[in-house]
């Protein structure tokens, strides 16, 4: 009877299956999702009930945050790009549109979708032109998911940079701030595709230009911000110069200008992270912006913003707010304290802002954490601050233990801040090196991810240096020669040059030296062997002919040059290198082998003069290079009968 009843009116059909699909749409969103898996591809349904499928997903992807994830968990977007190619109904096409759009939004979608199937990218640059509906949605689409530089091109090749240009001179906001967000994502990083969008001209003007009308204060917020991101991601890609009036006087302004509290907090929030990003690495901008309309107390209005503000905001959501401003806030305080020792010291005397960022260290928040940290990675650039501040708030615990469980992210900054905190002068390095950093860094030397492998080596490295020789022993039995052979093969050169770094240091003092060749003396030795034999840059071959020279100034490791004919030929060899460098390097290993106030140096004099060193010596003192001319002059006046 129902049966019957259902299949007697088309219009009776329709409304029964959309009011069915609304109950089930809130009352069992999964299995929502998997109907609308089923109905999309079916090409016999019609199209009314494909649509109104489509639309019910869209309803629901404007719901609850787990609603999206069950979306995102049956994998609609797939389904509804399939049926999106199939079918080019005006309607269909927007809803399938508005649908993914919506889906998108959220950080957890699966973005890769979209750029799955060259189709997909071209109907969705058609559809651009089918209505302004269609396009704020196909622009918002292409913003969302292109992560890649083969995305960029992939939207480059298929012209998407007239069509931005055309855009742009339209005067409807909301598809000039898609459009803007579009721009933004297709150039940043990219140092082509921007160099080209920069040349680009429409109606007169250039690209850049138009950016620049656009953040422009009779225009609202977001275009602004938008506009500001776009000149930020030429200038970062090296099409516009740090000197360019957009950037230096029209970007940054803007940018600083709309993180004042006349904001809504979103709009400040995300004009700090495009400021953090503009400034990061020139230090005329940061001096610039720490200046401007009272930066510093503005972001230190972030860090204070209180987690449980009274009225509409309180709660879980005023506390997410809270997390969002503090974090912007962080990001901007570690740009700005980059280069520059007197910002930092503003930065500093700023209304407590250690005690912030120090609580910000154990904020459950891994964003939070990492924002933080990086703001405490650049400040800890400050001799200044690591002996006073740094100490006084006892920074390197709640950054010892950041470690614990982190994210490789996280872990790289923490670590990178434990090496500035781990130099000799810092008072921190003591209590670092009781709490067990050396089994620590060692373990990071071990990581596939070659930051974490440099920080490593590079803490052990600044451990080591001046340091008791209880540390230098434990440092090399915790690390092991063949660890230390690993390091020495790394095909990151800084890596390489750390890990002799860390033998120089190391190897100094006398009874240091002697005490680590009696260690692994050969094995040191043949280190030192396998980098002056290979493929290797001069500035890494120098630094190996100085852990020799540091040897020959032991008193029983001496031996272990004197001893080994093919490490004497070898620095022979480079003392008649083309590069003075090398040369003056080898020549200190001879001074330190035959310095004649040393116990048995009249018998290495000899042995050094066998060999034709001395004669070699006397032919180097015409040289005219000055620093090469002292070098031979002392190894000269070490030999007894010179």
């Amino acid at each position: 009877m129902l049966r019957r009843l259902v299949t007697t009116s088309t219009t009776c059909t329709r409304k029964t299956t959309r009011n069915a699909i609304r109950r089930l749409t809130l009352s069992r969103t999964p299995s929502w999702a998997a109907t609308g898996r089923r109905v999309l591809p079916d090409q016999t349904k019609t199209p009314d009930i494909r649509l109104e499928t489509v639309v019910i997903l869209g309803s629901l992807a404007k719901g609850s945050e787990d609603q999206v994830k069950s979306l995102v968990d049956a994998n609609v977007v797939t389904y509804i790009f399939n049926a999106f190619l199939m079918d080019d109904e005006p309607k269909f096409t927007e809803a399938c549109l508005r649908c993914i759009c919506t889906i998108l939004q959220f950080p957890f979608s699966d973005y890769s979708v979209v750029f799955s199937d060259a189709a997909i990218i071209r109907k969705l640059i058609k559809t651009i032109e089918e209505s302004i509906s269609n396009s704020i949605c196909a622009m918002s689409i292409l913003s969302y998911s292109c992560r890649t530089i083969a995305h960029q091109n992939t939207l480059w090749e298929e012209g998407i940079g007239f069509i931005l240009a055309n855009l742009l001179n339209t005067e409807l906001d909301d598809l000039s701030i898609a459009t803007l967000k579009c721009f933004a994502r297709v150039c940043q990083d990219n140092p082509m595709i921007s160099a080209a969008l920069e040349e680009t001209e429409y109606n007169g003007k250039t690209m850049p230009e138009m950016l620049d009308s656009m953040r422009g204060g009779d225009r609202p917020t977001s275009m602004r911000l938008a506009a500001s991101k776009c000149i930020t991601c030429l200038y970062r890609a090296g099409a516009l110069g740090v000197n360019d009036s957009k950037v230096m006087f029209g970007a940054l302004p803007t940018l600083v200008r709309l993180c004042q509290n006349d904001q809504k907090w979103e709009h400040r929030v995300e004009a700090a992270e495009i400021l953090a990003v503009l400034i990061e690495d020139d230090a005329e901008l940061q001096s610039l912006a720490s200046i401007s309309n009272h930066l510093l107390q503005t972001l230190a209005e972030f860090v204070n913003y209180p987690a449980h503000p009274l009225g509409e905001y309180g709660g879980t959501y005023g506390e997410h707010r809270s997390k969002e401003m503090k974090q912007a806030a962080f990001k901007v305080f570690a740009s700005l304290g980059a280069n520059d020792e007197e910002i930092r010291k503003r930065i500093i005397e700023t209304d407590n802002l250690i005690d912030h960022i120090v609580l910000g260290l154990k904020d459950p928040s891994p964003k939070v954490q990492l924002a933080a940290v990086r703001c405490l990675h650049s400040l800890s650039r400050s001799v200044q601050q690591l002996r006073t501040t740094f100490q006084d708030h006892s920074v390197w615990k709640p950054l010892m233990t950041l470690l614990e469980g982190a994210s490789d992210e996280i872990l790289s900054v923490t670590s990178s801040t434990l090496c500035n905190l781990l130099l000799e002068f810092s008072p921190s390095k003591e209590p670092i090196l009781e709490s067990g950093a050396i089994e620590l860094f060692c373990s990071l030397t071990k990581r596939d991810d070659h930051s974490l492998r440099l920080n490593g080596i590079w803490a052990l490295m600044n451990m080591a240096f001046q340091a008791e020789q209880k540390i230098k022993s434990q440092i090399l039995s915790t690390l092991g020669t063949d660890q230390i052979f690993n390091l020495l093969s790394d095909s990151h050169i800084n890596i390489l040059m750390k890990t002799l770094g860390l033998l120089r240091n190391l190897l100094s003092t006398k009874p240091h030296i002697d005490y680590i060749m009696n260690l692994c003396g050969g094995d040191i030795i043949q280190a030192v062997m396998m980098i002056l034999e290979g493929d290797n840059l001069p500035e890494v071959k120098e630094q190996a002919l100085c852990i020799l020279a540091n040897i020959a100034d032991g008193d029983i490791a001496k031996d272990y040059i004197m001893r080994n004919n093919e490490i004497l030929k070898k620095i022979q060899e480079y003392m008649t290198n083309c590069n003075a460098k090398l040369q003056a390097a080898a020549i200190f290993c001879v001074s330190n082998l035959v310095w004649k106030e040393d116990s048995g140096a009249a018998d290495r004099q000899a042995k050094l003069k066998e060999m034709g060193i001395f004669k070699l010596l006397q032919q180097l003192i015409t040289t005219s290079d000055s620093l090469l001319f002292d070098k031979v002059k002392t190894a000269l006046t070490q030999f007894s009968d010179s």
